[in-house]
């Protein structure tokens, strides 16, 4: 087997660039350690010492500011020092390349950089150029993969559906465009989910989609029929090129969540949604913030999840 960019030569989680190719142990170690921390936010001092006197660096070449603060909040309860750079506006409009911003950053002892880039791949290509020491963590590369963001849509089913094994998993919007829902499908795969599928009308799905290892539906009825976790994706417009897309009123009529359609799902279905949401495109109010959504507790759950995945790669 090839050895995966990710892990160490003991197989342990070296970087964090996707979750595809990730083993099932190193998945589940991750959502357990998340587990340890999500008791830490309730805590009145939500402080633990475990990256003391290390250096994180935000490298966000893409605003978020989602992403960017959970992460900031995970690495201060760690104890870390965070260091925030937002490149779109400094060393990249000189025209310094990628390694050359990193190589500096690494010169001032960094630890650890979280690297958010418009470019597929981005991540991958820094990880090969650290030092044995400095660690990376994709946080969103091009439509490629989000892994973060996957693992915590996977700590929050597990939270509430406790196992993969019976679920029925709908990933609805644009797929084509979202990198969350490639991360997330891998991982349902990857810890045995039996069927996931994906709904959204023939302009918003890659090609091949299929072997994913997913059932297609364009008929947002039928495939919302029976599923226990039901997850909305963001339509990406700032992705669009050309019309993909009738009118929101539209999109919404065929592919929006409403409490009529989400009837179809199981009476204890959870709605989810890496955010930010288009209220009233893909997600109508009243079921955004209704009883069947674990919206919020997504973004709780999002902060015990990075402290998980970097306090295990700097242990390793």
């Amino acid at each position: 087997m090839q050895h995966s960019p990710q892990l160490n030569a003991n197989g342990e989680l070296q970087h964090l660039l996707s979750i595809e190719g990730l083993p099932r142990e190193v998945v589940l170690q991750i959502l357990d350690t998340a587990e340890s921390f999500a008791g830490v936010t309730e805590r009145e001092v939500k402080k633990v010492p475990l990256l003391r006197g290390k250096s994180v660096f935000n490298l966000f070449f893409e605003p978020s500011t989602r992403t960017r603060t959970t992460f900031e909040i995970a690495a201060k309860r760690l104890s870390a020092d965070v260091i925030n750079l937002n490149i779109a506006v400094s060393s990249q409009s000189k025209g310094e390349s990628l390694l050359d911003t990193v190589a500096n950053l690494s010169a001032m002892q960094a630890d650890i950089f979280i690297v958010r880039h418009a470019s597929s791949g981005a991540p991958f290509l820094i990880a090969r150029h650290v030092k044995p020491h400095e660690h990376v963590i994709n946080a969103g590369d091009g439509r490629h993969a989000h892994p973060t963001q996957g693992l915590l849509d996977l700590f929050t089913i597990r939270h509430y559906k406790k196992d993969f094994t019976r679920l029925t998993v709908a990933v609805i919007g644009d797929v084509l465009h979202s990198r969350v829902a490639r991360s997330l499908i891998h991982g349902l795969t990857t810890l045995g989910a039996p069927e996931v599928r994906v709904i959204a009308p023939q302009t918003l799905l890659p090609s091949g989609v299929e072997a994913l290892g997913v059932r297609v539906f364009h008929d947002m009825r039928a495939g919302l029929k029976d599923c226990d976790v039901v997850v909305m994706l963001r339509l990406q417009n700032e992705r669009m090129g050309g019309a993909l897309l009738p009118s929101a009123q539209e999109y919404f009529k065929s592919y929006g969540l409403s409490a009529e359609k989400l009837r179809l799902a199981r009476p204890d279905a959870i709605v989810m949604h890496p955010g930010p949401m288009n209220r009233g495109v893909e997600i109508d109010s009243t079921v955004a913030d209704g009883p069947h959504s674990v919206i919020l507790p997504q973004v709780t759950f999002g902060i015990a999840v990075r402290m998980a995945v970097m306090s295990i790669v700097a242990g390793n």
